[in-house]
């Protein structure tokens, strides 16, 4: 009997370092890398909540050097990673701490991946193009969303093209990643909501993967069920610090499966909105997530029942449809109870965005290309993407 021969990798960072007080060991850890003067890359945001200094102070206690890069936005572009490049070699930079969420990590890397290898940022759409590896790098989180700090993702916004290029690489998965709750207090709730949404579709993009192995099951498993038992609890109340301690390893986990076993069509449509329309990735992710799902359901019924489970449903004498469907419901009553907008032209209107039917062709075009969705359990064809762009509007 022929045997078809399959390997399947598993990507994490070296060490992980999560709890309360964590963001103390920053300096140490640049050091066990080997770093003596890394250039932080944040953002606006990460500046006016106080974030950076409390890790500035950190530095300068420890007598270490560094220089700073906040100029990272939502959804951060090409612009971003030239200009951070640009002043890691003007200040002499040997390292990098990339200090928020997804976009400072993005960024980040991006920087990393352009110092360390030459070129564009645009070299490295695609899968594992470099071949050097990243500065001594330390990933510090401040969002329990993205998973960026743990990841091989680098997701960076092509300016002239308004495409999100996904790039793919063992190379940039941070040496050291680190996540501390004390960091997450100050989110607001409709960025914990958020987040936390992302975190609930890397679980469950994952789970139903084509390339999904038991070590990304676990950890989606376990992913799924500490997002439903905390996400909530997080939104309503931020200073909950069990709850927000309970979705770093939520988010981290999700992480491990996603960066492992890849993602679905739900990124893969949703990085066009944040190309197109500079939406924010977590709330495109929570709109399209039950859509996509529905579309994907019969590819596997039985693992939708099981996350139907695990969600805390009670699936006992169901079919395994109806199992199924219960998985679906699930998901739209937790985005709704932490305040996910209903649609797209909802959540575009939020942010002052027109989110146009005429743009679906152009999107749907684009989502077909984007490497996510080479896992997605079922391959969709351009009506179908489009129509699943339209239900969610």
């Amino acid at each position: 009997m022929a045997v078809r021969e399959q390997v399947y990798g598993f990507f994490i960072p070296s060490v992980t370092l999560i709890g309360i007080g964590a963001s103390k060991e920053i300096p140490n850890k640049i050091r066990d890398l080997g770093g003596k003067k890394p250039l932080i890359v944040t953002d606006q945001g990460i500046v006016k909540a106080g974030i950076l200094k409390m890790i500035t102070d950190h530095m300068d206690k420890a007598g270490m050097q560094y220089s700073v890069y906040d100029k990272t936005i939502p959804n951060p572009t090409d612009n971003n990673v030239a200009e951070g490049v640009e002043v890691y070699k003007k200040e002499g930079c040997d390292s990098l701490i990339t200090l928020g969420g997804g976009s400072s990590h993005d960024c980040g890397k991006g920087v990393g991946l352009v110092v360390s290898n030459g070129g564009k940022i645009h070299d490295y759409e695609g899968v594992d193009k470099s071949t050097k590896p990243l500065p001594p790098y330390v990933a510090v989180n401040t969002t329990a969303g993205t998973a960026s700090e743990m990841t091989r993702f680098c997701i960076i916004t092509d300016t002239s093209r308004k495409v999100k290029m996904a790039i793919v690489d063992w190379r940039v998965t941070p040496g050291i990643a680190l996540d501390d709750p004390l960091l997450m207090v100050g989110m607001p709730p409709a960025l914990t909501a958020a987040t936390g949404m992302d975190a609930l579709t890397h679980a469950v993009e994952a789970y139903v993967s084509t390339i999904a192995t038991p070590m990304t099951d676990a950890c989606a498993e376990k992913a799924i069920s500490l997002i439903f038992t905390f996400l909530r609890r997080a939104t309503a109340n931020g200073q909950d610090i069990e709850a927000r301690e309970g979705m770093c390893f939520a988010q981290y986990l999700a992480g491990m499966a996603f960066n492992n076993a890849s993602l679905g069509h739900v990124h893969a449509m949703a990085h066009q909105l944040g190309g197109f329309y500079d939406l924010p990735h977590g709330e495109c992710n929570a709109i399209l997530l039950p859509h996509v799902e529905k579309y994907n359901l019969i590819a596997k019924v039985e693992r939708f029942g099981k996350m139907a489970e695990i969600m805390g449903e009670n699936i006992q004498g169901m079919s395994p449809r109806a199992a199924a469907e219960k998985c679906l419901d699930a998901i739209r009553q937790l985005s709704q109870d932490v305040g996910i907008p209903s649609g797209l032209i909802e959540l575009g209107k939020r942010y002052g965005k027109n989110v146009k039917k005429e743009d679906i062709d152009t999107m749907t075009g684009n989502a077909q290309k984007d490497a996510c969705g080479f896992t997605n359990p079922r391959c969709p064809s351009d009506k179908d993407v489009k129509a699943i762009y339209e239900a969610a509007l």
